[in-house]
């Protein structure tokens, strides 16, 4: 993505976020605090096996949402390497993490495409897809972007996209926002307050 993009999402983030009170924020994430933003509450898209999904399906776990594409040439393969090493690093609470991984490019992402495209990460992780106007309100709700920058064919386009992780506490309710190239050791402090934080209600 544009650098210049990069620096628009990362001062959108943190005026998105500016000011979020809580009893939580006393955690002392790493990421950009969202707790109690009213954004990101909803995503309902199918999945790589061809079923709906919603938030509420990762209900208990920790979620990594990340919005990219499989065409990426960088910012997604990486952040998908990250999520899955700090899920690896988690041991016996690695699958207490999920990762979600939701395409901004469904004309090219096909559910077989996008299937061995996260596999190739973590076979656990999900990848979600829908139509471009569901594409479009996904974007949307949680205040991300995606635009296509055109290529020398048709064929050939980029996306610029938000390039932040957005991470779901166990009750579902986003919590924290990871940007890219922070590393993986922010994103594992971050999951690992929250699981922290969740085995003590």
């Amino acid at each position: 993505m544009s650098t210049r993009r990069f620096a628009l999402a990362a001062l959108s983030a943190l005026a998105l976020a500016g000011c979020q009170k809580s009893e939580s924020a006393k955690l002392g994430f790493k990421g950009i605090d969202l707790t109690g933003v009213e954004y990101a509450r909803q995503l309902n898209l199918t999945d790589q096996d061809g079923r709906a999904r919603s938030l509420a399906d990762f209900k208990g776990k920790v979620v990594v949402v990340f919005f990219g594409y499989t065409q990426c040439p960088d910012v997604c393969p990486t952040t998908m390497a990250e999520v899955a090493e700090v899920k690896r690093s988690l041991g016996a609470d690695a699958d207490k993490v999920q990762g979600v991984f939701v395409t901004v490019d469904p004309e090219r992402d096909t559910a077989q495409l996008l299937k061995a495209y996260i596999t190739a990460f973590d076979p656990s992780f999900v990848a979600l897809r829908g139509s471009e106007e569901q594409t479009k309100a996904a974007v949307k709700e949680f205040k991300a972007f995606a635009a296509k920058v055109p290529g020398k064919t048709p064929e050939t386009y980029m996306v610029d996209h938000t390039a932040a992780s957005y991470v779901f506490d166990t009750e579902g309710r986003v919590r924290v926002y990871v940007r890219y190239g922070a590393g993986a050791e922010p994103l594992a402090h971050d999951i690992k307050l929250l699981l922290a934080d969740a085995g003590q209600k």
